[in-house]
């Protein structure tokens, strides 16, 4: 029997490390006098907002699947072992896990098996189970399946600490070329629904105190990238789109890796991921986010992809040197954090240092700041007094070459000895 449990952990946990969108930070589940307190740290296989690493166990309630969609190891057509959970295994692992201080949380997605209904049931089983039964109060990052019951999807949220759905693809025509069973209406719908579920409680626990949590930490989806020919900027307009209409906490960009050589109209097996691609998106959705930054300020119809070499904030930068120098000692905190090489903690420590002086290139650098990228780009106290700007050409070339040289020398210095 052991054997067998385990064997099915193999299969269900490889099958799940596809799926990137657990970050789980957020919660505020308190513990109510039952195991666990999601409240107390974030549960993921990442590192949360704060910087902690943590982890969870993260499976699927199954692999079995009636979609054939092309670009998944779990697809119907796929010749791969098949496995399944019962609802009383995936509570015995979650709780017999969390005991042995293994995991922290539980993220659970499934394939889709017999329906929609019939699979997601069967997952809120799950959770009920380990709310009602076990008293769990840990956290849970629950997948959502497309096309499921609002009755189910309403039920789920009131357990669970953050709900996910998949977009799969940026664009609907990309789905149809490798998924054509599937629609972005099925993951419209109830990410429109249980955002609209999240505001209707809120509105409610202003009147009534005891009104129960929904949804705590918040939704988030994940789009795979690379798998068709989709730009940058239809990925970000999606992206975009989502936090505006869903007030998604996190939107995932999951660069695609050739599982098969089965369909001609995907990337084939020895393809390299586009892992720096993935990594330039995220940069991006961060600038949207967290720095003030508009789509068309850095994709539009005239730029629509993203620069590999540079990250797009000094791709930003380089475009338009109208903005810089920027005057650290009097510009605001807005105009600070566009200078390439200062993040948001460096802009506020710059706008608090100040007060007690004016700001020379010794402190800056003191603050933590690449300064060796923001000198072409600020005025401090003792900034020299040139005529004229370097051409953002060879800004562009000397960042690069600084880069380059530094990585040379990490490559030159190697392993250092312990002893």
């Amino acid at each position: 029997m052991m054997l067998r449990i385990e064997e099915k952990l193999k299969i269900l946990a490889d099958a799940a490390k596809y799926d990137v969108s657990c970050s789980s930070s957020g919660s505020t589940r308190k513990n109510n006098g039952g195991i666990g307190d999601a409240s107390a740290s974030g549960i993921c296989h990442t590192y949360t907002e704060d910087g902690r690493c943590v982890s969870l166990l993260k499976i699927l309630l199954t692999n079995h699947c009636i979609y054939d969609c092309a670009f998944c190891v779990s697809r119907k057509s796929n010749d791969v072992k098949r496995a399944a959970f019962t609802v009383e295994e995936v509570v015995d692992l979650t709780m017999n896990f969390y005991r042995r201080n293994y995991i922290e949380g539980l993220f659970l997605s499934s394939g889709i098996f017999k329906d929609a209904d019939f699979t997601m049931e069967r997952m809120l089983r799950i959770v009920k189970k380990l709310r009602q039964e076990e008293r769990y109060n840990g956290y849970i990052h629950f997948k959502t399946i497309p096309g499921a019951s609002e009755e189910l999807v309403k039920e789920a949220g009131l357990y669970v600490d953050r709900m996910s759905i998949n977009l799969e693809l940026p664009t609907e025509a990309g789905l149809k070329l490798v998924a054509p069973e599937k629609d972005h209406e099925s993951v419209r719908k109830p990410l429109a629904y249980v955002n609209d579920q999240i505001e209707s409680y809120k509105g409610e626990k202003k009147l009534i105190k005891h009104t129960p949590t929904f949804v705590p930490a918040g939704q988030s989806t994940q789009m795979v990238i690379g798998a068709t020919p989709e730009n940058d900027f239809e990925i970000m307009q999606v992206a975009d789109d989502f936090y505006r209409n869903y007030k998604l906490k996190r939107v995932y960009y999951s660069g695609y890796i050739p599982i098969n050589n089965g369909n001609s109209l995907l990337p084939q097996i020895g393809s390299i991921p586009p892992l720096v691609r993935e990594n330039r998106l995220y940069q991006t959705d961060w600038l949207l986010r967290f720095y003030g930054f508009r789509l068309n300020e850095i994709l539009n119809p005239q730029h629509t992809h993203l620069d590999l070499d540079i990250d797009p904030k000094l791709s930003w930068a380089l475009r338009n040197p109208e903005f810089f120098p920027v005057d650290i000692n009097t510009a605001n905190f807005n105009a600070i954090i566009r200078i390439p090489g200062i993040g948001k903690q460096s802009a506020l420590k710059i706008v608090q240092a100040r007060k007690f002086g004016r700001l020379h290139a010794y402190q800056l650098q003191k603050m933590g700041i690449a300064y060796n990228r923001a000198k072409y780009f600020l005025h401090c106290a003792d900034s020299p007094f040139i005529l004229g700007h370097p051409s953002m050409e060879y800004v562009r070339a000397a960042i690069l070459n600084e880069g380059n040289r530094k990585s040379r020398q990490q490559d030159s210095a190697g392993q250092l000895a312990l002893f």
